[in-house]
């Protein structure tokens, strides 16, 4: 595990050396800012983080202190960096805008400011609200942002930086949530009342309400909802889930958390590479200061992160690559984690259905009946003797050709060769065990940390992509198919 201490630098690296989770809880690295005594104390002040937010390429995490303090954490470029002192306390962050160098800051005074990374100055000025704004959020494709705070929600143009939209509420009833459903021009709307609306953006026109459990108060505090916004997941002031599927508009199923779960503070889906945006996974912010990982099918708990004596999690956000969680502990301090270390256990590929009998007994018998042939023949020829030994040998290598698992690689060869391809039934089961796949995350990363090959630096040069998205897949494409050919020493 690294600690960096960010006090009186603007910037710097991240990890002196390659990060190496620990093997406990998947820890990477303790951000935190302590300022130096005065003249009245030696000791150390540390400066607390309030806020955090991941970019959409789960690359750059965006950090605010209450000391108006804004840094920028780049994972790639090992390296951060102070963006701005605005002097007041932020209240809430938010990537994804259309420009991608550009972030959204909900101040303490009632604001809303958007900044530039690269130049690091103020781009625009948005006022509206009459109290904090305590959320932000961005449409997909960052043309467009809601705030909301305890009275109103706006929906702001950010090509224009104007208003666009003034969401009023009745005065009895308090607006809890609003935010921007996933691949889709919805708007999700959650009231004080519990009530759950959607609407559509462009006529704010309503569309559906979610039905409720019956005969409970859930008090809502938080919702998330999956990448490809087919599940939403709510929870409050109780210790159950409720989970709707919005294809069919209905509560799919309800989640009792432990008897200790009095409150659930923040919901968010854990992102997968390989699920195609169903995610299945949701990570539960609790009162007691710890974040579990549910599965929402099968109701088991995958993983946890967090202490309830000393390390509570007061905020958390996970990267949109699925790569890390990063989150503020009662100290003040922010803690990133490895996601792949804390699903190791989870991503093992499953035992094999078909094992091989090992007949001790019948290898036991011809081992004696040969030891008595060679000593009934021990007046053999030298030429006999190394025969002998060379077909053990033969035999040993045989046995090495046999996986663990039980599969027998001369016996695939042969069919491969004489069929052309496996039989239809077992491909699958065959392609796991040779191969490791799917989800053979270690050998993929394995190959990824190795870095860029000398070979591809300039790819760019002879493949002139336009999208930098695309040119990463790319050269990482590339490097894990060179890297693949090269023979380990």
């Amino acid at each position: 595990m690294h600690c960096l201490d960010v006090a009186n630098t603007e910037t710097g690296k991240i990890w002196q050396r390659k990060p190496v989770p620990s093997s406990d809880d998947g820890l990477l690295v303790t951000i935190s800012h302590n300022t130096g005594g005065s003249a009245f104390t030696t000791q150390n002040r540390l400066v607390r983080f309030v806020h955090i937010a991941w970019d959409p390429n789960g690359e750059r995490l965006l950090a605010g202190d209450h000391f108006g303090n804004i840094y920028c954490f780049d994972t790639v470029k090992n390296r951060y960096d102070l963006l701005q002192r605005t002097g007041s306390a932020c209240t809430a962050l938010a990537f994804g805008l259309r420009r991608r160098t550009e972030y959204l800051v909900a101040m303490s005074d009632n604001s809303l400011k958007c900044f530039d990374t690269d130049t690091k100055e103020l781009v625009s000025m948005m006022k509206g609200h009459e109290s904090a704004i305590h959320s932000v959020s961005v449409h997909g494709s960052g043309r467009y942002a809601l705030t909301t705070s305890n009275d109103i929600s706006l929906l702001w143009e950010l090509d224009t930086f104007t208003r666009k939209r003034k969401l009023n509420v009745r005065e009895n009833v308090g607006i809890l949530k609003v935010f921007f459903l996933p691949l889709s021009n919805v708007i999700m709307t959650c009231f004080k009342d519990d009530s759950i609306f959607a609407w559509e953006a462009d006529t704010l026109q309503c569309k559906y309400q979610l039905p409720l459990p019956a005969d409970t108060k859930p008090m809502y505090k938080a919702f998330a909802t999956s990448r490809d916004g087919r599940y939403l997941v709510g929870g409050g002031k109780s210790q159950f889930l409720h989970v709707w599927t919005l294809d069919s508009k209905k509560l799919l199923r309800i989640i009792q958390l432990p008897d200790k779960v009095r409150i659930v503070k923040s919901l968010q889906f854990l992102p997968n590479k390989f699920d195609g945006g169903t995610s299945q996974i949701v990570g539960v912010l609790c009162q007691d200061g710890i974040e579990r990982y549910i599965n929402i099918h099968s109701c088991k708990l995958v993983f946890d992160i967090g202490d309830s004596t000393e390390n509570r999690i007061t905020q958390s956000r996970i990267s949109s690559n699925g790569k890390y969680i990063s989150a503020i502990h009662d100290n003040g301090s922010i803690n990133m984690y490895s996601v792949p270390a804390l699903t190791a256990e989870l991503n093992r590929p499953p035992p094999p259905l078909v094992k091989i009998m090992n007949n001790d007994s019948d290898r036991k018998s011809r081992d004696d009946s040969g030891s008595t042939r060679s000593s009934a023949r021990s007046g053999a020829s030298a030429g006999s003797c190394r025969g002998s030994i060379r077909s053990r040998k033969t035999n040993t290598s045989t046995r090495d050709e046999i996986l663990a698992e039980g599969v027998d690689k001369t016996r695939l060869m042969a069919i491969l060769k004489g069929y052309g391809e496996f039989p239809a039934k077992y491909r699958m089961f065959i392609w796991r065990n040779l191969l490791k796949l799917p989800e053979n995350h270690e050998a993929f990363s394995s190959l990824v940390d190795k870095g860029l090959h000398s070979s591809y630096s300039r790819i760019y040069e002879q493949y002139p992509i336009k999208s930098r998205k695309l040119l990463r897949v790319l050269q990482r494409f590339k490097l894990c198919d060179i890297y693949s050919q090269i023979p380990e020493t």
